[in-house]
């Protein structure tokens, strides 16, 4: 080693000692401040190998997958004592076993326990399966107001239909299928339009089991004035499976609260539910 380089060498060991100190004090100061409640959940990863869920009736009907919003870490609403997950795995399960008990339909839950599920993996175990028919189940807040209550129906708005389906056809590799058609060797052009097609398709079959909802559910259960509605929900978003989310009421209303989380309230649930999903398959057919 050159004379010139030793020397350099020499005058450069304080400045890296001094910027190592530096930094050794600015980190612990960081940690310091940082505070100290703060929770990190990993949360789980979308892939190939997405668990699915146990189908059962017979193999030649059309399947409904059952989706119970929130579960896991995520407890959803709460009020009265009474915490969203629990009860819309409630609803679920009653409604399942109601379709399984009359036939006809195959039936399939997202969850059945107390787990918690990626938007995009709820949506994309319906379109895994096959499914005919997406419901996603939940239940509402209105903080202070405890006079609301009432049901909502919920499908995909327009924009954010649109949207999807532009971000679909961009993600969607050559293998995929979109309502049992390839979208191999297709143009970016002409993937999008089979998409929006599909997508427009699949509006109008959601609005069709909304209406359906409202109708056999009149005289049964209590709607919100504005029953039927449209948003951007995620859970929405499959662009070959119509789906619909459905609040089923809002929990710091009292009434409401005890008479969804009561076996009374499961079965008219339940009941006009299913009733809902035959009549739709039925026009299907």
């Amino acid at each position: 080693m050159s004379p010139r380089l030793q020397t350099i060498l020499l005058a450069a060991i304080p400045l890296v000692l001094v910027a190592g100190a530096v930094a050794s004090l600015y980190s612990a100061s960081e940690a310091a401040a940082r505070p100290a409640y703060v929770m990190r959940i990993a949360l789980p990863e979308t892939a190939d190998t997405l668990d699915l869920p146990q189908v059962t009736g017979d193999t030649t009907m059309p399947l409904v997958v059952i989706d119970a919003g929130h579960g896991g870490f995520d407890p959803g609403a709460s009020g009265q004592g009474i915490v969203e997950k629990t009860l819309v795995l409630g609803l679920a399960r009653a409604l399942a076993e109601e379709l399984r008990e009359q036939g006809g339909v195959r039936v399939a839950l997202t969850r059945d326990d107390d787990r918690y599920l990626l938007h995009a993996e709820r949506f994309e175990i319906a379109r895994r399966l096959g499914a005919d028919l997406f419901l996603s189940i939940h239940a509402d807040s209105a903080g202070d107001a405890s006079d609301i209550s009432g049901a909502s129906i919920y499908t995909l708005s327009n924009e954010a239909s649109s949207e999807a389906a532009a971000r679909y056809a961009a993600r969607e590799n050559a293998s995929d299928r979109l309502n049992g058609v390839s979208l191999s060797d297709q143009s970016d052009v002409v993937n999008t339009i089979l998409v929006e097609l599909s997508q427009r398709r699949t509006q109008e079959q959601s609005a069709e089991f909304a209406r359906l909802i409202r109708r056999e559910g009149e005289g049964v259960l209590q709607f919100h004035p504005q029953a039927i509605r449209s948003s951007a929900l995620k859970v929405l978003r499959a662009p070959d499976v119509p789906s619909v989310l459905y609040e089923s009421g809002f929990l710091t209303n009292e009434g409401e609260a005890q008479r969804l989380a009561s076996p009374e309230g499961r079965e008219q649930f339940a009941e006009v539910m299913a009733r809902a999903i035959r009549i739709y398959f039925a026009r299907q057919e």
